[in-house]
């Protein structure tokens, strides 16, 4: 029998050719299982101030480590709402009631009634006539008015709660409802604070 000798050089290139093949099957499978066509999202990330991002999760992907030395953010504080603010806001649901004299809510006021009325629903207790909430509380200026201060014009005898912008809800006589109006608009005589 004869012997068919084999070229080294012909042996050795089909070697390399057929190893080739075999790393670039293993890299394309080993590709698919390790990133897949479209990466699932991770949950949003959200940067106060800044927005809020996808990041793709992708497997085998270590994750972001905590940047050290960098205090967690605290939640915003909800805003206060003062015994002042809430006296405006009460004021100003009765913009449109009707002017009764003597009367002190809920349905219907005169100027005092409707200041104490309103403080009341702030926790505050005010006295009942105009000319005694003239000479309570802490007397403020004119030009230090924060909303909330409660105003007397008239030489005491009518009085309002300041609203802020130059502005006073008042209710005012009969046959007008409880309104806004300028500060300016009545002839003014003190300011207290409660």
């Amino acid at each position: 029998m004869e012997e068919t000798e084999q070229n080294p050089l012909v042996a050795s290139h089909t070697s390399t050719r057929s190893l080739r093949r075999i790393l670039v099957a293993g890299a394309i499978t080993a590709g698919a299982v390790i990133l897949p066509a479209a990466p699932a999202l991770a949950a949003p990330i959200t940067i106060p101030g800044v927005g809020t991002f996808e990041i793709p999760d992708i497997p085998g992907l270590p994750p972001l480590p905590a940047v050290p030395g960098l205090p967690a953010l605290p939640a915003p504080a909800a805003p206060q709402v003062t015994p002042a603010a809430k006296a405006v806001q009460a004021a100003e649901s009765k913009i449109g009631a009707p002017y009764v004299y003597g009367a002190s809510g809920p349905d219907s006021f005169d100027c005092s009634g409707l200041v104490q009325w309103a403080y009341k629903q702030a926790g505050i207790s005010l006295p009942r006539t105009s000319y005694d909430q003239a000479s309570a509380g802490v007397a403020v200026s004119q030009s230090d008015l924060q909303p909330g201060d409660v105003i007397s014009f008239y030489g005491g005898s009518h009085s309002g709660i300041y609203a802020g912008n130059g502005n006073v809800i008042h209710a005012s006589t009969s046959g007008v409802p409880v309104k806004i109006a300028p500060v300016a608009s009545m002839p003014y005589d003190g300011a207290r604070r409660y």
